[in-house]
């Protein structure tokens, strides 16, 4: 249940109110004032439950369906840099503690140039969350489902492949995580990669409804495959030093 289907069932409700009530509901949300917590959505289920048309194991029935199907919403409320940054590369090491924040110790030569370290490779994570294109507003009323047939779009900036191995990819849906790994050769031939900035060193890529399926062949199911992935690329390096 996304926030459409939400509104949908709540005014549904609302237009099986008698007519007096139905009225008065009308009435009272033209000029409803919100603050968080409190929002128009509490406030119609509160007047339904007044009036009898819900009991509260409808209520707890409707809330956790709507929690389990929008279990990522709470990352669209967060501010860009803690997103894309700090949540990032948190989320990543908390699957697998064998990813690292680098430091001296392990990388001498280490300068803030990348975000992870794992067994000698460079990794830089870069998350985003996708968002309804036809929709104005804020990023959390722009927050869509995995199987939404809206077109949407996520950004993935500040890409600079010169200064790591490697890039995991996040991408954020209300009710999904999705893990593209790349490495930093394929970044820089992917065809949708592009300037960030006329002339500048960071670069970009969007990931659409429209060119979601060429990016499947990167994707990964877990770090298991994300470190296989990885473990192929340090084997091949190894291999043509050898050579």
């Amino acid at each position: 249940m996304d926030l459409n289907q939400l509104k949908e069932y709540l005014n549904n409700l609302a237009n099986n109110l008698e007519n007096g009530d139905r009225k008065f509901l009308k009435n009272r949300l033209e000029s409803l004032s919100s603050v968080f917590p409190f929002s128009e959505y509490e406030y119609m289920l509160m007047f339904f439950r007044d009036r009898g048309i819900i009991t509260f194991c409808d209520y707890e029935i409707l809330r956790n369906s709507y929690i389990n199907s929008n279990k990522n919403l709470q990352l669209y409320g967060l501010a860009p840099r803690i997103f894309g940054q700090i949540w990032g590369e948190q989320h990543i090491i908390s699957l697998d503690n064998r990813f690292k924040k680098p430091d001296k110790t392990l990388d001498p030569e280490f300068n803030n140039q990348y975000d992870l370290w794992i067994e000698g490779i460079k990794l830089e994570v870069k998350a985003s969350r996708a968002i309804n294109t036809k929709k104005r507003g804020s990023i959390l009323s722009k927050a869509i489902s995995y199987n939404s047939n809206e077109p949407f779009w996520m950004n993935f900036q500040q890409l600079k492949p010169n200064f790591c191995n490697a890039f995991i990819f996040i991408g954020v849906w209300i009710d999904k995580i999705v893990y593209w790994v790349l490495l930093s050769e394929e970044v820089r031939e992917n065809k949708h990669f592009s300037h960030q900035h006329t002339g500048g060193i960071e670069y970009q890529i969007g990931i659409t409804n429209k060119n979601i399926n060429e990016f499947d062949i990167y994707k990964v199911d877990g770090t298991q495959k994300i470190k296989r992935k990885l473990e192929k690329w340090s084997l091949l390096m190894i291999a043509q030093e050898i050579i």
